[in-house]
């Protein structure tokens, strides 16, 4: 698994978004692209992130930057958890784990004293040109859009 660093090419990507709609990295070319990586739909954590980004969307988007979310749930989890928390960006279904592993967000994880393979919560910032130009490994759930816009500016 390759460890990306800022200043890197971001991996392409290829995948189905939450309407079953194919949606890739060439799609945001000469546009700055939030992509954050999270492990499950309707968890706590995942659900904080996401409603952060959610409730500071607009000054997000005003700053130039378009949002996807990422998790190995399938499109139609990821359509339930748009309608309950009324998301207004798309999330990306990579059940097999190609997106997830080319960005190297798969890894031993901790929980609860159990250790495991999983997602591990990461948020890259890909410039216009398709550049990594932040990312952000220690995320602060309910916090995470003011992580983000901190740098902007």
């Amino acid at each position: 698994m390759t460890k990306l660093k800022v200043g890197d090419k971001a991996p392409a990507f290829k995948g189905v978004d939450e309407k079953g709609e194919s949606i890739q990295l060439s799609d945001f070319k000469g546009k700055k692209l939030i992509l954050f990586f999270y492990p499950r739909d309707n968890t706590p954590g995942c659900t904080a992130e996401a409603c952060s980004l959610r409730d500071h969307y607009t000054e997000l988007k005003d700053a130039g930057y378009a949002l996807l979310g990422v998790s190995p749930d399938t499109p139609k989890k990821h359509q339930n958890f748009i309608n309950k928390f009324d998301f207004p960006f798309s999330l990306l279904a990579d059940t097999e784990l190609e997106t997830i592993n080319s960005y190297g967000v798969w890894g031993p994880k901790k929980f609860m004293g159990r250790e495991f393979d999983g997602l591990l919560r990461t948020t890259f910032v890909i410039d216009e040109k398709g550049k990594i130009e932040r990312i952000i490994d220690k995320v602060k759930t309910k916090q995470h859009a003011a992580q983000i816009l901190e740098s902007v500016g």
